[in-house]
């Protein structure tokens, strides 16, 4: 007889993956600007938060973004070290040298603990600002078609798999802060990495990182949402407004670089 709590384990994490999964192969198809539009997107946060809320009340919720704010804005750090680094390293040291800056960035915040109002207003600063400084490697494309090796996908669903059963199971003994930094983990971002840069090349990966500036500062609204409304309104219509509102701002910036062209 399977034990109905890992069965409910399994689904959390097999749906997680699926999401995420479909939605990288869509953004491998596109452009550097379009990828990193859907890399942006709630995809992997978004199922594992929605099974933290059948495990939670509304105020775990909401402490829980606060977390999640402070690791997107690590995202600054990550992309600050990759971008420049992938024009001359490879995977490895490129993808370590951002994952050690995201950690120290998410680090320093979390003993600096700033307000909700401070981190959307340096998450809008800082991005805007990453946004000028990548202009220069926003625009490379791959030099080659590139093939998937048969170990891309489940790779790809093992890393977000993992994030939302480690998340789910660990949330109950992390409190809400840790739970929501390790919802917002990266997984996304530095998977596409891994399978990209190999395949099309570092200045190719990287534009689609540099030109995550952007949507991260949407990400960042729509977290700061699901803070500001989880008590008032429940924990459900948070996250459907936080969904619409990260939605809505990729397809803006998408009808503006479209405008642009």
């Amino acid at each position: 007889m399977i034990d109905p709590w890992f069965l409910l384990l399994a689904v959390k994490m097999a749906t997680a993956a699926a999401v995420v999964v479909g939605c990288s192969l869509l953004a491998e198809r596109s452009g550097p600007m379009v990828a990193a539009l859907i890399a942006t997107l709630p995809i992997s946060i978004g199922p594992v938060y929605i099974f933290l809320a059948l495990d939670h009340d509304a105020a775990f919720i909401a402490q829980g973004a606060l977390g999640s704010m402070a690791a997107n804005l690590a995202n600054a750090g990550l992309s600050f070290a990759y971008v420049p680094m992938a024009q001359r390293f490879g995977t490895a040291l490129s993808l370590g040298a951002a994952m050690l800056a995201w950690l120290a960035t998410l680090l320093l915040l979390r003993l600096l603990e700033p307000s909700l109002p401070v981190m959307l207003a340096a998450t809008i600063l800082v991005y805007g600002g990453l946004h000028r400084l990548f202009r220069p490697y926003r625009a490379a494309r791959p030099t080659h078609e590139p093939s998937r090796p048969w170990y891309l996908i489940p790779m790809r669903a093992g890393f977000v798999a993992t994030l939302a059963g480690t998340v789910t199971t660990l949330s109950a003994h992390l409190g809400p802060n840790w739970s929501g930094a390790l919802a917002a983990l990266p997984v996304v971002l530095t998977s596409m990495i891994v399978m990209l840069q190999p395949r099309i090349g570092g200045p190719a990966t990287a534009a689609v990182i540099a030109n995550g500036a952007l949507p991260l500062i949407g990400f960042g609204i729509a977290i700061a949402a699901v803070q500001l409304t989880a008590i008032p309104l429940g924990s459900a219509v948070a996250l459907t407004l936080s969904l619409a509102i990260s939605v809505v701002w990729n397809l803006g910036l998408m009808r503006l670089s479209r405008r642009a062209r």
